[in-house]
């Protein structure tokens, strides 16, 4: 229990003690006090009633009389005439009514009062023994009210007592907030710096925990530069900073291979021609600077478009990938724009020539590489900065323009998400959670999330599609209880009503947050961390995991990834590719899950094509794997719909 619990408990019994104790002492005062009244009252009326009757002829009907008629007033609960030998002459008793105090309340202050008594005379001789009691009605009537009363004042005096006691618990509570908050942060691998308080105690335990978040986060940020120096030292061509011809085409064989919203866009590829004869021409150094140049172009263009990657396939060859965008006329404008700007930089002498086509899921690399490379040397046979663009199979295109699209998915969409299953699983073969990718019935047949989802992110529809995902996923959570993934798109984590309506679901479906792991793409932790950090720490408040997909080569840029929450890190397939006899991406995933266990994150590989692969990337230290060459045995007889 936590030191303001204890305080509030002490404060809060301390408080009940004094109510309770002043009400009973009150109450019982009182009741005491009305006993003892009510006891003079009997003894009284009852002398003054025996006097009348001593002073009057006795006779048995006007001593009736005189009974009843005072037993009428109302104020009498019994009244008793007894002769001599103490046999009844004339007895009047009433029923006790209390209309309007609870009756609890009746039994538990329940009067004691004896009778009055006197003594009849009829003149020198005794006539008999009078006894009275008198009607408590009003009494408990008075009790309950004064009772109430004493109730309100205290209720009052208590209101005023935890107003004074919590401002001064929140005097003392702030600075113990911020101690906590600091260490669960710690605990939860988030190294932040607290603020010094004024309390000398507190303040040295915050400086101590001061010292030790900087110390962790000086490591961590040198391991993070270690990893991406590695990375760079082992990926990344050294004249141009770009990806080596070999990482590059792994990342496009992952796209191609994708179940996600980057398994189909455009791939772009950009000639230095006659590079041997600029090389002469101009010098190494210049030569070097025109390439540099060339991979700055394509880098800008990457960044524009956003989640591209440039790679140097060769001495003289560049290639750029942009997932999600299909407008071959748009981009091919675009980048021969850069490229004629950068020619005339250099002189007419420099040709650089380009070709743009579009991949799909399931496509061939090779295949497509031919394809792109003939178009290539077209280009570079017209001469100049000639541009071709390769027409995509009309086959292949579903639906011809936006309106067709709209309609298509609104459609789709209504007629609800079919969610695949994709085991990941951890060292010893147990399930962690499923996959559950998104397809929608478009023409007669469940299209995978690549054929789709760049239309989606184009008509703005990502949080429709993402809120239809997760309305599948929690009744397929309910109906059988295992762990699934969700993906989110980057577009719905802009949409306040999404996050709004997202958080309101899974407070509903508490009893099963824990089965529900969110995961974004690595670009969201780059471009918009303060919205992912947000969403990390609703989500993870309400028991959900949250974490980043298809991280790779730029896992160390991401800042404070100490501080977003995140659960999970799923590492791109193209860094497990063949992943057995490849040393150098063995170090690279082996820093990785470093790094990620330091903060705290399990680290699950994707597109794992073997168990061999599996193996060796449990041996790197990696959490979990997932991919084609994954199957649980509750998986083996399912197949994909």
């Amino acid at each position: 229990m936590s030191l303001i619990k204890q305080l509030w408990l002490t404060i809060t019994t301390l408080l009940l003690l004094a109510f309770v104790g002043s009400l009973l002492i009150g109450v019982t005062s009182s009741r005491h006090y009305i006993e003892q009244e009510i006891e003079i009252k009997n003894n009284d009326n009852a002398n003054a009633l025996a006097l009348s009757m001593s002073q009057m002829e006795k006779d048995p009907v006007i001593l009736e009389l005189l009974l009843a008629a005072q037993f009428d007033t109302g104020h009498y609960q019994r009244i008793e005439l007894r002769d001599a030998e103490g046999e009844i002459i004339e007895q009047r008793t009433a029923s006790e009514y209390v209309d309007d105090v609870p009756a609890w309340f009746v039994e538990l202050v329940r009067f004691d009062v004896p009778a009055g008594h006197a003594v009849v005379q009829d003149g020198w001789q005794q006539y008999g023994t009078l006894e009275l009691e008198s009607q408590h009605s009003f009494a408990y009537r008075s009790l309950w009210r004064s009772s109430l009363e004493l109730a309100g004042w205290f209720a009052l005096a208590g209101v005023v007592s935890l107003l004074l006691a919590s401002w001064i618990v929140n005097t003392i509570r702030r600075p113990l907030r911020n101690v906590v908050s600091q260490a669960q942060a710690i605990g939860q691998r988030r190294f932040m710096m607290a603020s010094e308080p004024r309390t000398r105690e507190l303040r040295e335990v915050v400086q101590a925990m001061n010292q030790l978040s900087y110390a962790v986060r000086q490591m961590l940020g040198e391991e993070s530069d270690k990893l991406d120096q590695l990375r760079r030292r082992m990926q990344h061509d050294p004249v141009t900073d770009t990806l080596t011809r070999a990482p590059f085409l792994d990342q496009l064989q992952a796209h191609l291979k994708s179940e996600k919203d980057d398994a189909s866009g455009t791939l772009a590829m950009v000639r230095v021609a006659r590079l041997a004869e600029l090389n002469q021409q101009l010098g190494h150094a210049a030569t070097d600077t025109l390439l540099v140049r060339v991979a700055r172009r394509l880098d800008q263009l990457a960044n524009l478009y956003g989640y591209g990657t440039v790679g140097r396939l060769n001495g003289s060859d560049f290639a750029l990938t942009l997932p999600r965008h299909h407008d071959l006329e748009a981009l091919g404008s675009d980048l021969a724009e850069r490229l004629h700007s950068l020619g005339e930089e250099f002189g007419a002498t420099v040709s650089l020539p380009s070709a743009l086509c579009q991949y799909h899921q399931g496509e061939s690399r090779t295949q497509l590489l031919a394809s792109l490379d003939g178009a290539l040397a077209a280009a570079e046979a017209r001469g100049g900065n000639s541009q071709e663009l390769v027409d995509q199979p009309a086959s292949s295109v579903l639906f011809t323009n936006r309106d067709e699209w709209r309609e298509a998915l609104t459609e789709a969409l209504e007629q609800g998400v079919f969610l695949a299953h994709y085991p990941v699983l951890d060292a010893q073969g147990q399930l962690i959670h499923h996959e559950v990718p998104s397809r929608l019935r478009l023409k007669g047949e469940w299209r995978p999330a690549g054929v789709f989802l760049p239309w989606i992110s184009r008509l703005a529809m990502a949080p429709s599609l993402d809120l239809a995902a997760i309305a599948a996923a929690l009744s397929d959570v309910e109906t059988s209880g295992k762990a699934v993934a969700i993906n989110l798109s980057p577009d719905s984590l802009n949409d306040g009503h999404f996050v709004g309506e997202l958080l309101s679901r899974v407070r509903a479906r508490q009893s099963i947050a824990d089965k529900l792991w969110f995961e974004l793409p690595q670009s969201v932790a780059l471009q918009q961390p303060q919205a992912l950090r947000t969403l990390c720490h609703a989500l993870l408040g309400l028991g959900c995991r949250v974490g980043l997909e298809h991280v790779g080569t730029q896992f160390g840029k991401i800042e404070g990834l100490q501080d977003l929450g995140l659960s999970f890190l799923k590492i791109e397939g193209a860094l497990s590719l063949e992943i057995e006899s490849r040393g150098d991406q063995q170090s690279l995933l082996r820093g990785m899950a470093t790094l990620a266990h330091s903060l705290g994150i399990m680290a699950i590989a994707e597109g794992v094509e073997s168990q061999g692969a599996a193996k060796t990337l449990f041996e790197l230290g990696l959490d979990g794997v997932t991919g084609p060459g994954v199957r649980h045995r509750e998986d083996s007889g399912a197949s994909d719909a």
